[in-house]
């Protein structure tokens, strides 16, 4: 496609259908009012978007990897290792690309205002970090299992633990946003924001996987967590569900 000045932009693959939640899902209630109104309208990226700001290592601080660290003392809870690499759609890896996280703390609370229910804030958690990917695309945060929390969307509603995924690309235009759930987890079949991912494969994508081989001996449990954009088309290939 090319944009008025005739600068070409990248096409994409499109995701399969059922790939992504809807905008509007009946199960979870506040979408209602999240989601425009309105058709979107197309807003091409130009030079300015895509070069700036910068989100390179000078945005990053000793401890921003390891938020058992960020205070004087030592946060309550399990102590866990997230691994993963970020790769492009066609399994490259993406390097340098900055991933952010935020998640509640082990009671399931997070030191946010709006964060009213009875379960005690840890005064060294602050459930906020960041890391750029290495030349493999390979990113790292050791950090507490986040707890389970209440919420408002329906009788007796307790959403799954959870840690929130950011990734970038060159600027703040070029942002994905997902969340990672931990194996086994009980809450899932009443999660409405679990389950408007329509595809059941897609769904299990958002699930990480334990890791024992990086387990740490006496010191964390260790899951992995892939995250896979789309990549630039080139040959059609066949979608998983063709292959036997």
């Amino acid at each position: 496609m090319a944009t008025p000045t005739g600068l070409r932009l990248p096409r994409y693959r499109q995701d399969p259908e059922g790939t992504h939640p809807p905008m509007d899902f009946a199960g979870y209630r506040s979408t209602k009012l999240r989601h425009p109104a309105q058709p979107l309208v197309l807003l091409p990226q130009m030079l300015t978007e895509v070069t700036g700001p910068l989100l390179g290592p000078g945005r990053l601080g000793e401890h921003d990897n390891d938020l058992t660290r960020q205070h004087s003392g030592e946060p309550q809870g399990q102590r866990i290792i997230v691994t993963g690499r970020l790769l492009d759609g066609d399994g490259r890896p993406i390097r340098d690309s900055l991933v952010e996280i935020w998640q509640a703390n082990a009671g399931g609370r997070y030191r946010h205002t709006g964060d009213r229910w009875p379960s005690p804030l840890d005064p060294n958690f602050d459930g906020l970090g960041r890391a750029l990917t290495d030349g493999d695309g390979r990113y790292e945060f050791t950090t507490i299992k986040p707890g389970a929390y209440p919420w408002k969307n329906h009788d007796n509603a307790w959403r799954p633990a959870h840690i929130h995924f950011s990734v970038f690309g060159a600027a703040f235009t070029q942002r994905l946003v997902t969340q990672m759930y931990f194996p086994d987890d009980p809450l899932f079949g009443q999660d409405p924001i679990f389950n408007s991912i329509p595809d059941e494969k897609a769904r299990r994508r958002m699930i990480s996987r334990f890791d024992l081989e990086r387990t740490e001996e006496q010191w964390a449990l260790a899951f992995q967590f892939d995250i896979v954009v789309r990549g630039r088309e080139q040959s059609v290939f066949e979608d998983e569900e063709d292959e036997d």
